[in-house]
């Protein structure tokens, strides 16, 4: 296992975390009960995973009461992340990142997981029908209360994270130390932005689905698309792509694999940990050989031959302003290649490919 620093803090995660999804009835997932919860627990923590990343809203809190069980004995070797913001009942206040809510949630939170404190919380998601400094000053009294460690947010575009840490510098408050966020060789937008303000930052980025919900695990191909009836099958997919181009992309994983005599899985995981504002990446699976598939990815080193392959692959392209951005502080600035002349050694320097969909007819 590989460890690394939780975003800005001086807190060690291991590069894996492990999901939890799966632990409960209500998600439809996995459905695992409490001796199956166990069991992966401690298979993932044999295995070096110290970090485990759940929710409240995660089977309405059975993945929680599941996994308070399951770490007795072992919580405080253990960096436990939870959430909250997202609906538990019909009550409309128990919803959202209003102070009530928070309040709420991280004391049933608490309770689920059966410890006294948690050591990174995380709101789920921006809450625009809530006053942006109400939730940062109870994050902050919860940091303060020492029933939290650390901060974190998920699922905020990078505009609303930096207006979060800037009301949070002149406030003084507790500053969110990580964002959680969907990112996979078929959904590279955190490129555009969230990878320059993680970095300008120092925010720790934590993935989230880093297969796209299962779709690169090499099962389906153009020969094999995905059933109709199952998660692929549908048009409504949870985190969306052209189909052409994802099956492109599990064309150049299952050439990858091939090479390292490994599966598609290791393979598209092992891509996303090696990126640099990446802090851990979030694995799972309804089985400990499942599991096992995602864990091997941190051995697995990808020659420049295979970053080659599956960057143009799945290269989404550079959207406006980066490419501006880009095109004026690399291209035509000429301080740069003085100052930091390891940007422009051979393959590292930003390629213009606004216009790779007419290149490569």
């Amino acid at each position: 296992m590989q460890y690394r620093r939780l975003g800005n803090t001086g807190l060690i995660v291991s590069a894996l975390s492990l999901g939890t999804m799966q632990f409960g009835q209500a998600m439809g997932i996995g459905r695992l009960g409490q001796d199956e919860t166990t069991a992966m627990v401690k298979f993932a923590v044999d295995h070096g995973v110290n970090f485990i990343d759940t929710a409240d809203v995660y089977s309405r809190g059975e993945s929680e009461t599941l996994i308070g069980e399951a770490i007795k004995g072992m919580r405080d070797e253990l960096v436990i992340a939870t959430k909250c913001r997202l609906p538990m009942s019909d009550n409309f206040n128990r919803s959202g990142a209003q102070r009530v809510n928070i309040l709420r949630g991280v004391e049933s939170s608490l309770k689920r997981l059966q410890t006294d404190y948690i050591d990174l919380y995380q709101i789920h998601g921006w809450d625009s029908n809530t006053p942006l400094e109400e939730t940062l000053r109870t994050l902050d009294d919860l940091v303060r209360q020492g029933k939290v460690r650390y901060i974190g947010l998920s699922n905020y575009t990078a505009w609303q994270a930096a207006t979060a840490l800037g009301v949070q510098k002149q406030l003084g408050l507790e500053p969110y130390v990580t964002a959680q966020l969907y990112y996979s060789l078929v959904g590279r937008d955190l490129e555009h932005d969230w990878f320059s303000f993680s970095q300008y930052t120092n925010m720790g980025i934590l993935v989230w689905s880093a297969l796209a919900g299962g779709f690169l695990s090499g099962k389906y191909d153009r020969e094999n698309p995905p059933p109709k009836g199952t998660r692929f099958g549908d048009a409504n997919r949870f985190v969306p792509f052209d189909d052409d181009f994802g099956y492109g992309v599990i064309d150049a994983l299952k050439t990858v694999a091939a090479r390292n005599n490994t599966s598609p899985v290791t393979v598209a995981i092992a891509w996303v940990v090696a990126q640099r504002p990446v802090s851990s990446v979030i694995v799972a699976g309804r089985t400990n050989a499942h599991l096992l598939d995602n864990l091997k990815a941190v051995d697995l080193k990808l020659s420049d031959e295979d970053w080659t392959l599956l960057d143009e692959a799945s290269h989404p392209g550079t959207p406006y302003p980066k490419w501006m951005v880009l095109q004026l502080d690399e291209a035509e600035d000429p301080r740069p290649k003085v100052l930091n002349p390891e940007r422009y050694e051979e393959g590292k320097t930003w390629q213009d490919l606004r216009f790779r969909q007419w290149f490569n007819r």
